[in-house]
């Protein structure tokens, strides 16, 4: 990290990947085609929910959030990766450092509870699906959808501030491929106990209580499934519900192992590799799982395409 005047820190150096070399090269083809098919298949899920009028209902609005989500996740990290991976000089400035923690942790937040609101749809459709149009209504949808962009963003206001006010110690080399919060820990030259605590109720907040309320609302829906006496029905509502609960399950328990996980010498390339995963990976994995287990969204796409050739005829 560079200082002007002593005090004004102007870039960050990330290690990443060059104590393993030979990696960079492997890593580079995996995150640019993981960043390709990430961008093609959100933006798909995008139009194709706003373009279909069929699926204009709660489950595809929350669906169009998260994809817009995922977008906007991988962008505030993979160009910089792709970057540094092809770089001798593997750096980012300073506001690029700041922005890209603010981006992840506010996107990492608002991912966390427009799952659970996701799972909150999907009981009210199976539980109360006669009284489902009367609760999910479109100013519900909107209000729940805008909380948990807020929420938060507003959450990484806060730690991002709190992060960013540590007086930082020589050498200044974040072990990592991103600014994320436990890295930066490791660079403060002063106790980081407060922080630690902080950061560890961020996660009871945002990962525990999200998750143990989704998992709370699939066990309702499981014995409401179970009483519907039509296999077909069943099938329907497994596999909407079970392509949910695929793309709840690696995210969540990324993100708990990260962010809960006690701070340890060992554990820095485990975290390079889970952040990895919900950070990169993950967003990859969503449209497919949505796309290649949901019909209607399946036919949808279909129909897109069809009309897009038409058009060029």
């Amino acid at each position: 990290m560079i200082w002007v005047n002593e005090s004004i820190i102007q870039e960050f150096i990330l290690l990443g990947f060059s104590d393993r070399p030979w990696l960079e090269f492997p890593l580079f083809v995996v995150f640019l085609i993981s960043y390709i098919v990430t961008v093609f298949g959100n933006l798909t899920i995008i139009l194709v929910s706003r373009l279909d009028s069929k699926l204009h209902i709660p489950m595809y609005f929350f669906l169009t959030n998260l994809s817009l989500l995922d977008l906007c996740y991988t962008t505030c990290t993979v160009p910089q990766v792709l970057v540094n991976l092809c770089s001798i000089r593997k750096v980012i400035s300073y506001g690029g450092c700041v922005a890209q923690l603010f981006i992840f942790l506010a996107l990492g937040a608002t991912e966390c509870l427009l799952l659970a609101v996701m799972s909150f749809d999907r009981f009210v459709a199976i539980c109360r699906p006669l009284h489902y149009s009367v609760i999910m209504h479109q100013r519900l949808c909107l209000q729940l959808a805008a909380a948990s962009w807020i929420t938060g963003f507003g959450n990484s206001v806060w730690l991002s501030t709190l992060t960013l006010q540590l007086p930082l110690c020589d050498p200044y080399v974040i072990d990592h491929f991103l600014c994320e919060v436990p890295a930066l820990l490791k660079l403060s030259c002063v106790e980081t106990t407060a922080n630690e605590a902080e950061l560890f109720l961020v996660s009871v907040l945002f990962h525990l209580i999200p998750l143990t309320l989704i998992l709370v609302s699939y066990a309702f829906i499981v014995r409401a499934v179970l009483r519907i006496q039509s296999a077909e029905g069943r099938q329907k509502a497994f596999g909407t519900c079970g392509s949910h609960l695929i793309v709840v399950s690696p995210f969540y328990g990324t993100a708990i192992s990260v962010y809960l996980q006690p701070p340890s010498p060992s554990s820095k390339d485990q975290g390079k590799m889970v952040s990895l995963f919900y950070g990169i990976i993950a967003p990859m994995l969503n449209p497919l799982i949505y796309t290649l287990r949901n019909k209607e969204v399946k036919e949808a796409f279909k129909k897109l395409v069809a009309r897009v050739f038409l058009i060029k005829k």
